[in-house]
């Protein structure tokens, strides 16, 4: 989508994202707070500096940035002025909210220790990935990390809830060994992939053996970790 595609859904967004999971029993807050979670899990607890939220929306991840690195400064970066807009008046104080044009990420090199994009690039035309990777590699620290989560298009819930989404409806679903072969091309190092997501809240007594399951391809979405070095 183009950046007057996602002004134009932005203020029914969460409305339509909560419909769109209602199978999984979760709201969208879930989703956002695992994947804050997912990264403070493997940083450890020398939490980053410096934090990019690449493809913010509307400040989803916000709170719970806070809560994880209450210290850290945030960044949240988006096309969608609208989305910004939201996301501004929700979490005035919690972080910094910056547009760019798509192309070049308005950053000086190795200006943060971590960036985060959770179920952007499938709204990225696949030609431009590798140009933004790179972006995302230079303002990068040098021992910085980047987080990259996306739905996994091998599982036929996700399959459905992407189809079914008003806002998906140009998405390009991505599969993990793809994304990681653009994330080479594009400099980084050190790649891992973990599935996530294997079970409903109807399942959630099974959700302990979730990372006992992150190397089988079925989860609902995967989680990328690629350093620089």
């Amino acid at each position: 989508m183009e950046r007057v595609e996602f002004d134009r859904f932005a203020d029914e967004y969460e409305q339509q994202h909560a419909e769109n999971i209602r199978v999984s029993g979760e709201s969208p807050e879930y989703f956002a707070r695992y994947k804050v979670q997912d990264v403070a899990r493997v940083l450890g607890a020398q939490g980053p500096g410096r934090i990019l939220d690449f493809g913010a929306g509307v400040g989803a991840s916000v709170p719970h940035w806070r809560d994880a690195f209450p210290k850290a400064s945030l960044t949240c970066l988006d096309v969608s002025e609208r989305s910004l807009a939201i996301a501004r008046e929700r979490y005035r104080e919690a972080a910094e909210f910056r547009s760019f044009d798509g192309r070049t990420v308005p950053f000086a090199a190795r200006t943060f220790d971590v960036a985060f994009a959770a179920c952007v690039f499938h709204h990225i035309e696949p030609t431009r990935q590798v140009p933004l990777l790179r972006e995302l590699y230079r303002v990068l620290a040098d021992d910085g990390a980047l987080f990259i989560f996306e739905h996994n298009p091998y599982n036929p819930l996700t399959r459905r809830a992407v189809d079914t989404c008003p806002f998906d409806e140009n998405a390009i679903l991505i599969a993990a060994r793809t994304l990681k072969e653009r994330l080479v091309a594009a400099g980084f190092r050190r790649i891992s992939v973990a599935y996530r997501i294997f079970f409903p809240r109807q399942l959630r007594v099974l959700r302990p053996l979730e990372g006992l399951l992150t190397g089988v391809p079925l989860g609902a979405q995967y989680r990328i970790c690629a350093r620089k070095r």
